[in-house]
C-alpha cells in the first residue's frame, strides 16, 4: 500500500503537527507501508521519505505563527506529486489549512483521510464557513486528535469524526543520553510567545531556591524582552533552538519539565515526551493537557497564569523525592499508551478500509 501524508507546515521548522507527520511516516515504514510525506521545506528535507513542495511564508494562526506555503508554485508541485506518486490513500493533516492540504482536497485523486489538530476558535473557519464545509465533505474519513480538536472541527464544519490520539516515539525519549546537570533543573521548550507561558515560569523562578537552574529552549517574539527582563538571573540558561535529539537529551537530564501554557493547546504531546524521558511534568491545567495528564497522578497541574501556584508545584516536584518517584512511575506507564506504533496501527486499519473506495 502506498500512502501519501500531506503536511501544510514546513518540516524544517519545529512544530507539533510536523512532528506527528514525520513520526507517523517512520512508524508506517517500520510496518512495511510505503509512506511518503509531501510538505513545504525551508532547507534540506529532514528525511529521504519527504518530497519538498517549496519554502513557507510565516502566517499568523491561533495565537502563533504557522509556516504555510499558499503560493501557486507550491500548489503546482503538490498536484504533480499526487499525480506521479499514485497513492492508494492520501492522509491530510490539518486538511483546511491554506496550501498543499487544501490543494489535495481540490485535486483528490485517491481516497482522503483528514486529521484535525487545531483546538479553539478559527477566524478563517468563521469567515469562509460555506466554502470550508464543502471542502470538508470531500474527505472520506475525518479524525480528530482530541476532544477539543473534535469539537472545534464539528462546530465549524459539521460531520462525524473518529477520535484518535497523537503519538510519541517512546524509546527515543526513554533511551536518550541525559544532558548533565549541576543541581535541581527545570526544562522549558517551546516558542517564546504569550500563549506558551514562558513569562509565567520565569516569574515563578523568583520564588524558587537559588540552586535551581532553568533550561530555556526555543526562540520567538518574546525572547529579547524576556532576556532583558531576566537576563541578570544566572539560574537561567538560554539554549536557543534545539534539535530533536537535544530536546530528548534535555528532557532526560532535567528533574522537571514545565509547560506553563496559557491557552491554545489541543493535545499534550510534549508532556508525554517528558513523561517517557522520566522527568516530572508540571503544567497548566488546560483541557488539552488533561487529555494526557492527571493532577497528582502522573503530573502536577496548576491554574494557567498563576506564577505563585506554579512555583509551589515546581518546589514540590523538586524537593519531595517520594512524590517525584510516584509521579514518574505513573507517567512512564501513561506514555506507553501513546506509543507511535499503536497510532500507526490504528491508521493502517483505516487506510485499508478506505483503499478500496472509488474516487468521486
Amino acid at each position: 500500500m502506498r500512502v501519501g501524508l500531506v503536511c501544510p507546515y514546513s518540516l524544517t521548522i519545529p512544530g507539533g503537527v510536523q512532528a506527528q507527520v514525520m513520526g507517523l511516516a517512520r512508524a508506517l515504514a517500520g510496518m512495511g507501508i510505503d509512506a511518503r510525506v509531501l510538505a513545504p521545506c525551508d532547507g534540506p528535507p529532514p528525511d529521504p521519505c519527504v518530497t519538498p513542495l517549496g519554502a513557507s511564508v510565516p502566517t499568523a494562526s491561533n495565537g502563533s505563527v504557522a509556516p504555510l506555503a499558499p503560493d501557486p508554485a507550491a500548489q503546482l508541485r503538490t498536484i504533480r506529486a499526487l499525480r506521479d506518486e499514485a497513492f492508494d490513500v492520501i492522509h491530510l493533516h490539518e486538511p483546511l489549512a491554506p496550501g498543499p492540504t487544501m490543494t489535495a482536497l481540490l485535486f483528490r485523486n485517491a481516497p482522503l483521510i483528514g486529521t484535525f489538530h487545531r483546538a479553539g476558535g478559527s477566524l478563517a473557519y468563521t469567515l469562509t464557513r460555506p466554502g470550508v464545509r464543502w471542502l470538508a465533505k470531500r474527505l472520506d474519513l475525518r479524525v480528530a486528535v482530541s476532544k477539543d480538536a473534535l469539537e472545534t472541527a464539528r462546530q465549524a464544519l459539521g460531520g462525524t469524526y473518529d477520535l484518535l490520539f497523537n503519538g510519541i516515539d517512546v524509546d527515543r525519549f526513554a533511551k536518550a543520553v541525559p544532558a548533565p546537570t549541576t543541581g535541581p533543573t527545570i526544562f522549558f521548550i517551546g516558542r517564546h510567545e504569550e500563549r506558551k507561558g514562558l513569562a509565567v515560569l520565569l516569574d515563578a523562578l523568583r520564588l524558587l531556591p537559588p540552586d535551581v537552574t532553568v533550561w530555556v529552549g526555543g526562540t520567538g517574539p518574546q525572547t529579547e524582552e524576556l532576556q532583558a527582563r531576566h537576563g541578570g538571573d544566572p539560574r537561567i540558561e538560554w539554549l536557543g533552538r534545539l534539535s530533536d535529539d537535544e530536546v530528548a537529551s534535555r528532557m532526560r537530564g532535567a528533574d522537571v519539565f514545565c509547560a506553563p501554557s496559557l491557552h491554545g493547546e489541543s493535545f499534550g504531546v510534549v508532556l508525554l515526551e517528558a513523561m517517557a524521558a522520566g522527568a516530572v511534568v508540571v503544567a497548566s491545567s488546560l483541557d488539552g493537557y488533561a487529555n494526557v495528564a492527571t493532577h497528582d497522578v502522573d503530573a502536577l497541574l496548576t491554574p494557567p497564569g498563576d506564577a505563585a501556584a506554579l512555583a509551589e508545584a515546581l518546589a514540590r516536584a523538586l524537593q519531595d523525592g517520594a512524590l517525584r518517584s510516584r509521579l514518574v512511575a505513573a507517567a512512564e506507564q501513561r506514555a506507553q499508551e501513546f506509543a507511535m506504533g499503536r497510532l500507526a496501527e490504528a491508521y493502517v486499519a483505516r487506510y485499508e478500509r478506505l483503499a478500496g473506495l472509488p474516487v468521486g
